[in-house]
């Protein structure tokens, strides 16, 4: 890995030299400087010549230089134009100011609801609030829906938890940040994703493959970040309502408020509750779980731009409830007896976090950042006889520092973070205490010509009590060979503690016994997970018809040197052991998007699998996992009135390949299922009448083509003998359904 970064910056040399032909830049907004965010479309040009260009995405702007020119005009739409003096090739960095005698004027500009970028490094694309609201999206597991890159499932038959994966891996192996802080993780990971309402969310970022060394070095198949709403942009009030024909209830509110000029806050209410019981499927058991759920978050905002100061504080508290079970289950007359089978799973967390940044007003490509969280999770449930109970303290703390190495051509980052984690689990009768600490050091350089070539590599070194001492190192290269063209490829290894029972909730609603076959590691006697992610990626922009789009092919590979296997190939256990020879996991993906017509936009994409492990009883693909899947999806809206009303209606549909079913042959012939599961289609369809900038209602349906598995428990009848098993869900559970909701907004 040194000797390619090495070579890297040999190839690198000559591009110093060629380019000083030309003076390069970057125009920035003063009024956010917090973000070192540039700005796109500006237009610079030589005065009294017609020498000029436009900046890029990112701000930065390449023009021929002689040496009788001198001044530089700067413009942009909305702020004042300025004429700066050149006197060499140094790079310019220069702000631009809003003219306050247009503050009058309102210029809009419709984003893409996903955003591709041809000039990131990375592999990331950004998912925004538009792409969000075409779906019900009441939390983050449901904000993916319309989305090719990320697959959604059920875990089980009974509590309805909805999990995501990507590059064929399940979210253990994703890092999945809020606002740059790593949040789902540990005591959350089964249903964490629940725990945020899609309302809060502003964007996500995703980026697939080998992430950032900054976050730490958790990431094996990706990142996901979600970035909140803030108090300085949000609606001073806004309300969501939520209904479905299958009993779920929701309700979000928001209200912000400006404390002072540079303070704003804002608080955060949402609610869910479903108490209709639902048999559909008439096996005696509740299709989806009786819950409630209230979540309140207060958002503190500072926003100091003249002097560069911006801070974030958060502070959350989350009850969840939910039964599930046989129908006639009574939790006060039939917890801890076998009169009926059933289950609670009762959740309390708090957290709270600190985000503080500071960008020097002279050098705006220089700053300081810290982050602070805490979170307390305390889960007690029970699922028939077996008990699962959870508490997870966690303390999470980043200081990071970026600036220049010589010009803004090349940039870094680096820092230290300590994190710690204490762990108290009651398993049945036993109990896994552990307390887990690291402390690591990061460095992470970024090159960028400003024209064809970027890359970004990045180490970190951590000591961890629990995992020993081990680098971290990650690569991510871009080059574009012609306009609109780029080629990506990165690079990256991954180290984590595999918490086996929070990760394989599921497995508890069943009559497996559960086996750990240790090996004399720290954490429950195994040793930690470790893999090798590569990947490769090209996206191309085009014109067609007079009409965008873009096509994506990406390929992925993840090669674990070590991983904990979650073995249940026999149908009345369920093994831990480490790896013993090769698991992988490979996964392709084409995507097209296209403009069919002003304002009718296509999304289409196949994804093909191959993900195998070596068990002990050989090697396997990995159960429950597509072979490939095909998806489309539609969206259409008409033109915006003045008062800003419109129709948007949105189409999605999935084609599921294929899945290898564990092993049942053991279980006696009424309870035995195929090796494989068939192919399936699923539709989702949603539409909103927007009436104004302030009200509109929505109307939807999941599952329009019914698609429900038949048997999803086995042994239904007999909850508490030995072949029932809640598990092998590879299709929808509840069948169709179908919603509405209004939303209100005050801005």
């Amino acid at each position: 890995m040194k000797k390619h970064i090495i070579n890297s910056f040999i190839l690198l040399f000559p591009i110093f030299i060629l380019a000083q032909t030309n003076l390069k830049g970057m125009i920035m907004d003063q009024e956010n400087p917090k973000d070192n965010l540039g700005v796109a479309g500006a237009t610079v040009n030589w005065l009294n010549t017609n020498i000029g260009t436009i900046t890029n995405e990112k701000g930065w702007f390449t023009i021929p230089f002689k040496k009788e020119y001198k001044k530089l005009v700067i413009s942009y739409i909305g702020y004042k134009t300025d004429t700066i003096i050149v006197r060499d090739l140094t790079p310019i960095h220069h702000f631009i100011i809003i003219d306050n005698e247009l503050k009058g004027i309102t210029i809009r500009s419709k984003r893409d609801a996903v955003q591709k970028s041809l000039f990131a490094t990375a592999n990331t694309f950004t998912v925004n609030n538009d792409e969000l609201l075409k779906a019900a999206c009441c939390n983050l597991a449901e904000s993916f829906e319309t989305n090719p890159s990320i697959d959604v499932s059920f875990s089980d038959a009974l509590t309805g938890t909805r999990q995501i994966q990507m590059l064929g891996l399940k979210s253990p192996y994703l890092q999945i940040m809020q606002e740059n802080i790593p949040s789902i993780r540990g005591a959350a990971q089964a249903f964490g994703l629940t725990f945020t309402p899609g309302t809060w969310v502003e964007s996500i970022q995703i980026t697939k493959g080998a992430g950032s060394v900054v976050n730490g070095f958790e990431s094996i198949s990706g990142q996901i970040n979600a970035e909140l709403v803030k108090p300085f942009s949000d609606n001073k009030f806004f309300l969501n309502t939520y209904s479905s024909l299958n009993g779920r209830l929701e309700l979000n509110t928001h209200f912000n408020r400006r404390v002072s000029k540079k303070w704003q806050t804002g608080l955060y209410i949402h609610g869910n509750y479903r108490g209709e019981k639902f048999d559909k499927n008439n096996d005696n058991f509740l299709d989806a779980p009786l819950a409630n759920q209230i979540n309140v978050m207060n958002r503190w905002q500072y926003t100091d731009a003249q002097n560069g100061w911006v801070s974030f504080i958060n502070i959350r508290f989350l009850n969840d409830e939910k039964q599930t079970g046989e129908i006639n289950f009574n939790p006060t007359l039939d917890k801890g007896n076998t009169n009926y089978w059933g289950s609670e799973i009762d959740t309390k967390r708090f957290e709270t976090s600190l985000k503080l940044g500071y960008v020097f007003p002279e050098i705006p490509y220089q700053s300081v950042g810290l982050q602070l969280a805490y979170s307390n999770h305390q889960q007690d449930s029970y699922f028939g006889l077996n008990v699962y109970d959870i508490k997870h303290e966690s303390l999470y703390s980043n200081l990071l520092f970026n600036s220049i190495i010589g010009d803004t051509r090349s940039k870094f980052k680096t820092g230290i973070n300590f994190t710690y984690d204490r762990y108290n689990e009651l398993v049945n009768t036993t109990n896994y205490k552990r307390k887990e600490n690291s402390l690591g050091v990061f460095f992470e350089y970024a090159f960028d010509n400003l024209e064809d070539f970027s890359l970004t590599a990045g180490v970190r070194v951590d000591t961890h009590n629990l995992l020993g001492t081990f680098i971290t190192p990650r690569l991510h290269l871009r080059y574009a060979p012609w306009e609109n063209g780029v080629f990506r490829a990165s690079a990256g290894r991954g180290k984590r503690s595999a918490n086996i029972f929070a990760e394989n909730q599921q497995l508890f609603a069943s009559s497996r016994e559960i086996d750990i076959d240790a090996v004399g590691g720290n954490i429950y006697g195994l040793n930690p997970e470790i893999a090798w992610n590569y990947g490769v990626s090209y996206l191309q922009k085009f014109n067609l018809f007079n009409k965008k789009g873009d096509i994506t092919f990406d390929f992925y590979r993840t090669d674990f040197s070590n991983q904990v296997v979650v073995d249940w190939e026999n149908p009345q256990a369920v093994s831990f052991y480490n790896l013993n020879g090769e698991s992988i996991a490979n996964n392709f993906q084409l995507e097209l998007n296209y403009e069919l017509a002003k304002n009718l936009n296509l999304r289409t994409a196949f994804k093909y699998f191959d993900i195998s492990t070596d068990y002990k009883t050989g090697k396997l693909q990995k159960p429950l996992q597509p072979n490939n899947r095909f998806f489309v999806n539609i969206s259409y809206e008409t033109a915006t009135k003045d008062n800003g009303s419109q129709w948007k209606l949105d189409l999605t549909f999935n084609n599921i390949g294929e899945q290898r079913l564990p092993d049942t042959a053991k279980n006696p012939p009424q309870y035995q299922l195929p090796i494989n599961s068939e192919r399936y289609s699923l539709l989702n369809s949603q539409i909103t009448k927007v009436f104004s900038n302030k009200f509109e209602i929505y109307a939807g349906g999941e599952n329009l083509t019914n698609v429900q598995q038949v048997n999803p428990i086995l042994g239904s009848e007999n909850p508490f003998g030995p072949n029932f098993d809640s598990t092998i869900v590879y299709s929808p559970i509840f069948g169709r359904a179908i919603y509405a909701g209004l939303r209100f907004k005050i801005k």
